[in-house]
């Protein structure tokens, strides 16, 4: 079938240049945007009671901007002066350059990880003599504290936020040619919030290994699984799919 209106699970971009509005553009596309979860803050009350200190860890590894941005609310709200020497693991150059909201960059040591984790694994095997203190989600992949583990890293995996379904009740049906997710918890929410949702001829994009996981456990069919290596983003994932289609008449 062919592609005209794509539904992605996040929110609209802010830039001009933003890759979605040059695939409408290049393509005709309606793109709409709705992000499919939210994230909420675990409180300092009940991170307290997990009896985790902070401040014993001399390094953070931080694999989202959500990590970037809960991490250091839960400093400021239990009134924490996090060290200059505290070292700081990215996951990534964006993520690195987050960073730079909550600290004077040229003054801390921020190491940088090529785009995965496990390519940040190479940086942290290097120094292994850090106790790591991890900030997630209440659904992080089970592989990063597996492979911290295996590799031997002292380490703890703190919960500082927690991703919920967002409210959907506003959109009736979903009327579109393709459906783009960035999570697993993207697709619980489509299972929750569309229960008698049916496939049929809807495209499903997934990016990453866990969401195109989720997607298959949940019953449907991935259509396109992103990253490729043809295609490293999402978008031009999409855009390889359309062409492919456009062939196939």
């Amino acid at each position: 079938m062919k592609i005209k209106t794509l539904l992605v699970s996040q929110p609209a971009p802010t830039d001009e240049k933003s890759p979605y509005l040059e695939l409408a553009r290049k393509f005709n596309l309606k793109i709409d945007f709705r992000p499919f979860i939210q994230v909420q803050g675990v409180d300092a009350q009940d991170f307290r009671q997990e009896r985790i200190n902070i401040l014993d860890h001399s390094a953070i590894v931080l694999t989202s901007r959500n990590a970037v941005d809960h991490f250091f609310r839960m400093c400021k709200e239990m009134r924490l002066t996090v060290p200059e020497t505290m070292k700081y693991f990215c996951v990534s150059e964006s993520v690195a350059y987050y960073v730079q909201k909550y600290i004077v960059y040229r003054k801390r040591k921020v190491f940088i990880g090529k785009q995965t984790f496990p390519d940040l694994m190479d940086v942290i095997k290097k120094h292994k003599d850090e106790k790591y203190l991890v900030p997630c989600s209440d659904i992080q992949q089970g592989e990063i504290p597996a492979m911290l583990d295996k590799a031997g890293i002292k380490h703890t995996n703190a919960v500082f936020y927690r991703t919920v379904a967002s409210d959907m009740s506003d959109i009736k049906e979903l009327k579109y040619d393709m459906l783009v997710f960035f999570s697993p918890g993207g697709i619980s929410s489509l299972k929750q919030n569309f229960p008698k949702f049916e496939q049929g001829d809807v495209c499903i994009a997934a990016f990453g290994a866990s969401t195109a996981k989720a997607v298959r456990d949940h019953g449907y069919r991935l259509d396109i699984e992103a990253p490729l290596p043809q295609a490293p983003s999402m978008t031009g994932a999409i855009e390889l799919f359309i062409k492919n289609q456009g062939k196939k008449k």
